[in-house]
């Protein structure tokens, strides 16, 4: 299992806009959620062992933030032609066997992960009520195969200290993942094969 880090944009970034499907067709971006406290930006699949290791976190995390007005937005950028398991109704069925109540996007021509500059899966952003980003990093410290339990630790702590006005942690580690499948010709130029 290769592991990739996170590429870690500026923090102060403005958010950068989408309109993307979800498997049904309904289009969603970030204006759907205008007037909330913060945005949850994560680019996530369906397949990726590091992703099933934190599913059922992201399902909690995803109705906690949704109680305290925080949008959250799950996006899956992966080549589905290579990779046909994170293809739409693959993405339905995962939606809703993990409990997942965000949208849950596909960025079918990856013009969205490279505006974010994401490089695995998951990847997390969250940005203020400004949409300037405020935290990119780990969900938490566990990982397929170590002994750290699941439960979202900096992500939420980040979370918490921007819905109380409180500093943001200076110190933020890189997310570590599967590397986003891009398709052929597409890659970015901050990816490199692992």
């Amino acid at each position: 299992m290769a592991e990739t880090p996170s590429q870690m944009l500026p923090l102060g970034t403005p958010a950068p806009a989408f309109r993307l499907e979800d498997p049904d067709g309904a289009v969603h971006s970030l204006d759907d959620a205008a007037g909330a406290r913060a945005y949850l930006v994560m680019f996530i699949c369906n397949h990726c062992p590091f992703v099933r290791h934190v599913a059922a976190e992201l399902a909690r995390l995803g109705k906690d933030c949704a109680a305290n007005n925080v949008a959250v937005f799950a996006i899956n950028s992966n080549d589905i032609g290579k990779y046909p398991a994170d293809g739409p109704e693959s993405m339905r069925r995962e939606a809703a066997a993990r409990g997942y109540t965000f949208p849950y996007l596909l960025d079918a021509d990856q013009r969205v992960a490279r505006a974010y500059q994401a490089a695995c899966t998951p990847d997390f952003y969250l940005f203020n009520a400004n949409r300037l980003l405020v935290y990119r990093g780990q969900l938490d410290a566990s990982r397929p195969g170590n002994s750290v339990a699941v439960d979202g630790k900096d992500l939420r702590t980040a979370i918490d200290a921007l819905l109380s006005g409180q500093p943001l942690p200076r110190k933020q580690i890189p997310s570590v993942g599967c590397n986003i499948k891009w398709i052929p010709g597409n890659e970015p130029p901050y990816f490199s094969k692992r």
